[in-house]
């Protein structure tokens, strides 16, 4: 595992399609969603900070709260179809850690909208370094469509000069459940694709 001035980069990748492109270090501040996050002692290793992989756990929190912020069940809409999302490739940064007892946020926007895949930006920042804002300025519900609950959310506002501990590209595509042959997000879920296009934030 490394920190501080040691920018390594971790990456898991599945061979399904071709690898995104490389990490962008750019990050607006404009369609996203916050998820709080309490590290747990078993989520530790022997060194008493967060073990790296059980940083994969949260991002997949994240991105589940993030599509339900939006109105699209996971477990409904994807794989109550018979699909699954399964990820494509990761590349992420450690630049500091959490330790056990500590709370942090992750930080969950759409980077990239791709007919095949989808490309998140996850990032993990200390809990003091998020208040909460007078209004959603992350994902905003659609008034009179299924799942208008993050319109009424207050999503926090990042501290100026916050800088993220770990910071992730996360790359997802669709999968036929039974063949796990890939399929187009656009052509299979159109209304996710769209709400994506409004959403995204171009590097």
């Amino acid at each position: 595992m490394y920190f501080g001035k040691q920018k390594e980069a971790m990456r898991f990748r599945y061979n399904l399609v071709k690898p995104t492109s490389a990490f962008d270090e750019r990050a607006s501040e404009e369609m996203h969603r916050h998820t709080p996050i309490k590290v747990r002692y078993g989520e530790t290793d022997m060194m008493g900070v967060v073990y790296h992989a059980n940083y994969l756990l949260y991002f997949e929190d994240a991105r589940i709260d993030f599509l339900d912020a939006l109105g699209f069940s996971y477990a409904e809409r994807i794989e109550g179809a018979g699909y699954m999302s399964p990820i494509h490739d990761i590349e992420i940064h450690y630049k500091a850690p959490l330790r056990y007892g500590e709370a942090g946020v992750v930080r969950t926007s759409v980077a990239k909208n791709l007919p095949m895949r989808t490309v998140y930006r996850q990032q993990v920042y200390r809990a003091e370094d998020a208040s909460e804002g007078e209004a959603a300025d992350g994902i905003e519900g659609d008034p009179g469509t299924e799942g208008t609950a993050a319109a009424s959310c207050h999503e926090p506002h990042l501290r100026e000069g916050a800088t993220p501990l770990v910071d992730a590209l996360v790359t997802v595509c669709v999968v036929e459940r039974d063949t796990f042959k890939p399929v187009s997000l656009r052509r299979t879920f159109p209304d996710l694709y769209a709400k994506y296009e409004d959403i995204v934030e171009e590097a």
